[in-house]
């Protein structure tokens, strides 16, 4: 029977993300906007979104936060290009997003001394094979995958190589060791469901030393530029941005930081993720036809779930139609209002991605439980051999 109870948000999207509960556009009435960004009024937005950003966290004083171009993308893109070369490089790739920073490092930025970890998806990396001789770069949560570093254990506190880290879909909703971390970066239209185009990088005291000791031989292009001659370009820290950002965008940021907070800030935040996880696991511990692609939990992330159709029918269809049969659910649930978004990334295995961030509520995901079940069952009509 087709299920009678909707969730009260559809938006499972794994990016741009659900807005945070009870957000309207009321939450953007106070936007600076018709004003410069440079004004006395747009620098204290800008830095008001670093400044919570550095509290809710909970980022040491010493390290620098900046608003920056090109969402996540650009934020690891300026990290690779100001700071790789004078060491080796091992790169961690065990989703789309890891591999496109390998292409990064050894095709476009051409690196020879590069070692590639790499896993299929819904496996890891081997964390221990990198050398804390050599800079390292590496995604926290695979948001591709489902698969997250299970912490920073194998990150050495005494290395002399930085740590580069793509955090966009862990930050805010898991607890990271920021003494391991000398690059952190994120959007954010992930976690908190802002609006996207904007990035955040974070720098340790040492990520600073890497961009005043070192000179790249290639060319920089300016909105890469974290350095005014030979002193680091300061403003960036402080809301002076390389670019011209939306006002409307800094303001929606300034209302989902103000929820996080009522909510317990990071606290609340990574509750309500790991929450929701607990309820995906309880539902998929009693659901024949599905399973996570991330079949170990010390790796399985909390956000972006990924999830794979096990039942043996499936498996029995050649690969288009086994392709297919997600696509078909997909399609059931988005004509029925039920759920936007849910279809895996088109790099990874067939199957289904559900956001379970800290924006969704846990209710939400169990109102969508019965009508996964019941698309799965219209799927299976359509498809599965008589």
């Amino acid at each position: 029977m087709k299920p009678t109870t909707r969730p009260a948000n559809p938006d499972f999207s794994s990016g741009p993300c659900a807005k945070f509960p009870g957000w309207t556009v009321q939450a953007l009435a106070d936007a600076c906007v018709g004003r410069s960004h440079r004004s006395k009024d747009g620098k204290a937005k800008l830095a008001q979104v670093i400044d919570q950003s550095r509290k809710i966290l909970g980022i040491p004083a010493d390290y620098r936060i900046g608003i920056v171009p090109a969402s996540d993308t650009g934020a690891v893109e300026m990290a690779l290009w100001s700071m790789l070369g004078p060491l080796p490089v091992d790169v961690l790739a065990w989703e789309s997003f890891g591999a496109g920073w390998v292409g990064d490092i050894t095709k476009e930025l051409k690196l020879k001394d590069v070692k590639s970890l790499k896993a299929d998806y819904g496996k890891i990396a081997d964390l221990a094979a990198t050398s804390p001789d050599h800079d390292i770069v590496f995604t926290w949560n695979g948001t591709t995958s489902g698969v997250r570093v299970p912490n920073g254990d194998w990150i050495a506190a005494d290395r002399k190589g930085l740590t580069i880290c793509d955090a966009t879909s862990a930050v805010f909703a898991m607890d990271l060791p920021w003494a391991k971390l000398d690059v952190v970066t994120w959007s954010w239209q992930k976690v908190l469901g802002g609006e996207a185009a904007h990035g955040m990088i974070v720098l340790s005291p040492r990520a600073v030393e890497r961009i005043l000791s070192y000179n790249p031989p290639w060319p920089m292009p300016k909105i890469f530029r974290m350095k005014a001659g030979d002193k680091l370009a300061e403003g960036i820290f402080k809301g002076d941005t390389i670019n011209t950002p939306s006002m409307i965008a800094v303001e929606d940021q300034i209302a989902a930081l103000n929820w996080s907070e009522k909510v317990g800030g990071l606290k609340g935040l990574i509750a309500r993720s790991e929450g929701n996880l607990a309820a995906m696991a309880k539902w998929v511990d009693r659901t024949p036809w599905v399973g996570f692609l991330a079949e170990d939990p010390a790796i399985r992330s909390c956000t972006s779930v990924c999830l794979k159709i096990t039942a043996p029918w499936v498996a029995a269809l050649d690969a288009e139609k086994q392709a297919a049969v997600p696509k078909r659910i997909v399609a059931l649930l988005e004509k029925e209002g039920v759920a936007f978004d849910i279809d895996g990334y088109r790099d990874a295995p067939p199957g289904l991605r559900i956001w379970a961030g800290a924006t969704i509520e846990t209710a939400d995901l169990e109102a969508l439980f019965p009508w996964l079940d019941w698309a799965f069952e219209q799927a299976k009509a359509e498809f599965a051999p008589a």
